[in-house]
C-alpha cells in the first residue's frame, strides 16, 4: 500500500493536473503597473509579479518595478541583487513574495519577440506556471485599458527546450503560429473594504465634459501607427519567404552537385575495378554538408504580430463606428427637441 501524500504534495499534484484558467489581479497591482508604465513611457519598463498559484487561478497580489537600464549602467545597483533585496523586504513585512511572473510595457502590442520567449523559458526552470502582464500605455490613453496576461503553451515550450524548431519537426508536433502564445483572461479583484470605501466617497454628479470626451473620434493616429507596423510586418513576412526560397534553391543545387559527383565517382570506381584496384568510397560527408534550415520561429512571431495588429485595427474601427452611430442618434434627438 502506497504511503499517503502530504498536503503540500497533494496541492502540487492538483496544480499540475489543472490548467490555468484565470489571472486574478488585485486593484492596487493594476494601479502600480499602470503608474510605472506611464511614467517610463516611451521607454519600455518591466517589473516583478508576486502572488499565489491556487488551482486554476493565478492570484497576483503585489508587484514591484525593476530598476531601469540607465540606473544599472550608472552603478546604482544590480538587477538580480535588487530583486532579491526587494523580495526579502516584502517577506519581512508579511507580503506574498512568491514569484508568479513579470509585467512589461509595450508599444501598440509589439511584444511577440524571441527575448520574451527566452524569458518565459528561464522562468519555467524554477516556476511551473508563470504569466507576463503586458500593458500598452499609448493605447490605454485613448480610453481603452489594454492589459493582457500571456503565457507560452506547453507544447511549444517542450519543442523549444528540445531544440526542434525546424519546419519538419514543427509539422510533426502539430505546432502552428497560433500555438506559441496563450492569452489568459484577467479578473480584477477588489477587497470588500475598498469597494465599500469607493461607494462611500463617490459623489453624486451629473454628466460633464469629461464624460462626453469618451465620444472622441480621434483614433486616426492609432490606426495609422497600427497600419504602419502592419506594413512593416508584411515586409518581414516577404523577407522570411525569400529566405525559405533561397534555402530550397541551395538544397536543390547541392543535390544536383551531389548527383553529378556520385555519377563521376561511380565511373571512376568502374575503371578502378577493371584495373584491379580498390574502389573509392561513394560517400564524402565532408564534401556535402547539410544546409541548415531556417527556423520557422521568426515567421511564427511575425504572424502573431500581424494577427495582433489586425485585431487592433478591427477593434478601433468597430469602436469608431459605434461612436458615430451614438453621436448620430444624439444629434437627431437634439434636432427633434
Amino acid at each position: 500500500m502506497a504511503a499517503p501524500l502530504s498536503f503540500a504534495a497533494m496541492a502540487e499534484r492538483k496544480t499540475e493536473e489543472q490548467p490555468l484558467r484565470v489571472v486574478q489581479l488585485d486593484t492596487h497591482v493594476v494601479l502600480k503597473i499602470v503608474k510605472h508604465c506611464k511614467e517610463g513611457f516611451p521607454t519600455l519598463v518591466t517589473g516583478q509579479l508576486l502572488g499565489l498559484d491556487v488551482g486554476q487561478t493565478l492570484e497576483v497580489t503585489d508587484c514591484f518595478p525593476f530598476p531601469s537600464r540607465n540606473d544599472e549602467e550608472d552603478g546604482e545597483g544590480d538587477g538580480a541583487s535588487y530583486q532579491l533585496d526587494m523580495m526579502r523586504c516584502l517577506r519581512e513585512v508579511n507580503v506574498d513574495n512568491n514569484t508568479v511572473g513579470w509585467y512589461q510595457s509595450t508599444v501598440l502590442g509589439s511584444y511577440q519577440t524571441i527575448e520574451l520567449i527566452e524569458t518565459f523559458v528561464n522562468y519555467a526552470e524554477s516556476i511551473k506556471r508563470c504569466v507576463c502582464i503586458v500593458y500598452d500605455p499609448q493605447t490605454s490613453a485613448r480610453g481603452t485599458l489594454t492589459l493582457k496576461a500571456i503565457t507560452l503553451k506547453d507544447t511549444f515550450i517542450k519543442a523549444y527546450k528540445e531544440g526542434n524548431l525546424t519546419g519538419e519537426k514543427m509539422r510533426e508536433a502539430a505546432i502552428s503560429w497560433k500555438d506559441v502564445f496563450d492569452e489568459i483572461p484577467i479578473n480584477v479583484h477588489s477587497s470588500p473594504l475598498a469597494t465599500a470605501l469607493l461607494h462611500t466617497v463617490e459623489p453624486n454628479t451629473i454628466a460633464d465634459g469629461r464624460d462626453f470626451a469618451r465620444l472622441d473620434l480621434s483614433v486616426g493616429p492609432l490606426l495609422e501607427k497600427n497600419l504602419e507596423f502592419l506594413n512593416d510586418c508584411l515586409d518581414d513576412v516577404v523577407a522570411e519567404q525569400q529566405k525559405v526560397s533561397f534555402y530550397h534553391r541551395n538544397v536543390a543545387r547541392q543535390q544536383q552537385q551531389q548527383q553529378q559527383w556520385l555519377q563521376k565517382r561511380r565511373q571512376e570506381n568502374a575503371a578502378r575495378r577493371l584495373a584491379g584496384e580498390e574502389p573509392l568510397p561513394e560517400e564524402d560527408p565532408a564534401l556535402f554538408k547539410p544546409i541548415p534550415e531556417p527556423s520557422p520561429l521568426d515567421v511564427y512571431l511575425i504572424n502573431n504580430q500581424v494577427d495582433n495588429y489586425c485585431q487592433s485595427i478591427n477593434h478601433f474601427g468597430a469602436q469608431t463606428l459605434e461612436k458615430l452611430h451614438m453621436l448620430d442618434g444624439l444629434h437627431k434627438a437634439r434636432v427633434s427637441v
